[in-house]
């Protein structure tokens, strides 16, 4: 494949082709579910370590009009980014000179170079030492997938409410977002670095940014890819390398009432024959999942289709916020990696106490030059 093919699939994969890549291509057979190991009350076992690393994007980019990309297009894109990742971890010259002024202005050719400029700007970035990104596309039914998202069918998350976005606009004139996105948390309202309980909820530790903690649970696409499940009869624990956040699922318990709000929601599970379906309400306003709000419910779907494979579904929807509800789907994949503790304590009260001290020092700097 030339080159210049592969950079347009690059370029598909981050929404900068011009063209769409073509007809939707036929869908693959459903794989049969295997004999899987079950526990002792009769369900399928789904304890283990899983990796979800990979580098298809949550909604599908601008310039892809289908959700099945063909062979050859993923193996141009994956040659792409994983010879790119090998470059990246290559020793840096010490000879080498300085960057250009105003940081690196390279134009991104694939999703995760998109990410990487976003989440560091042109300066500031991780050195790439640290970061554990995915060069694989998602295959579900035997299929490499565009994105997560397959329900709308265009990839996209529907549109919000006329109301929803005045509310959130609201929302984002007096606080940061609590996504808290690398790109994010530096930007906010005047008076955004008064005091940690203004800062995003991720850079306080208190929860892993791009909703990797859930639900719904998604890849970070930076590191920390790994998410452990652990079963007994009455519980299922999900817990995330990243900020080191755990659910507990009750199974065939009532939710919690109204009044009673969580960062991750109130979860309860029950089995539909082989598939553990999670329903999860009462949220707190302050994690707002992709804008939602409060009313957000989410329902997950785990099932094991292959013995180190778990399809893992969601649902979203939020009345309040959303013109429908929409779908998502992709796989966990079992790994032997060992998980380890994220180095960030809860409060992050060092790291915070250096970042206001710098608020205090910018806004003496203000008043003095006024």
């Amino acid at each position: 494949m030339r080159y210049d093919k592969l950079i347009f699939v690059a370029c598909a994969a981050l929404g900068l082709a011009s063209t769409p890549l073509g007809a939707q291509a036929p869908r693959g057979a459903q794989t049969p579910k295997p004999t899987t190991a079950r526990t002792a009350d009769g369900h399928p076992d789904l304890s283990g370590t899983y990796d979800v690393a990979t580098m298809t994007p949550l909604e599908r980019p601008a310039g892809v009009d289908r959700l099945v990309v063909t062979k050859e297009e993923a193996d141009a894109a994956e040659t792409y980014e994983a010879q790119r990742q090998i470059k990246n971890d290559a020793p840096l010259d010490p000879n080498r000179g300085a960057p250009p002024v105003g940081g690196e202005n390279t134009t991104p050719k694939s999703y995760l170079e998109f990410l990487e400029k976003l989440g560091g700007g042109v300066v500031g970035g991780y050195n790439h030492f640290w970061l554990a990104e995915g060069n694989k596309l998602i295959t579900v039914d035997g299929q490499k997938r565009s994105s997560i998202v397959i329900d709308p069918e265009n990839g996209k998350i529907p549109k919000m409410k006329a109301e929803a976005i005045t509310r959130n606009a609201a929302l984002r004139a007096v606080s940061v977002n609590p996504a808290a996105n690398e790109g994010a948390a530096s930007a906010g309202p005047a008076g955004a670095f008064d005091g940690p309980e203004l800062r995003p909820l991720s850079e306080r530790c208190l929860l892993g940014f791009n909703s990797t903690s859930g639900p719904p649970t998604l890849p970070n696409y930076f590191y920390n890819n790994l998410k452990q499940i652990v079963q007994t009869p009455t519980q299922v624990m999900i817990a995330n390398e990243m900020v080191h956040d755990a659910r507990v699922v009750r199974i065939g318990a009532e939710h919690l009432p109204k009044s009673v709000r969580k960062w991750m929601g109130d979860s309860v599970g029950h089995w539909e024959g082989d598939t553990l379906v999670v329903d999860t309400t009462n949220f707190t306003s302050k994690t707002q999942f992709q804008g939602a709000s409060e009313n957000l419910h989410i329902v997950e779907r785990f099932t094991r289709t292959e013995l180190n494979t778990i399809e893992y579904q969601f649902t979203a929807e939020d009345a309040t916020v959303w013109t429908r509800p929409w779908t998502a789907v992709f796989p966990l994949h079992r790994t032997n990696q060992l998980t380890y503790e994220f180095a960030c304590h809860e409060g992050n009260f060092q790291s915070m106490v250096g970042l206001l001290q710098v608020a205090r020092f910018l806004d003496n700097t203000k008043n003095e030059v006024r």
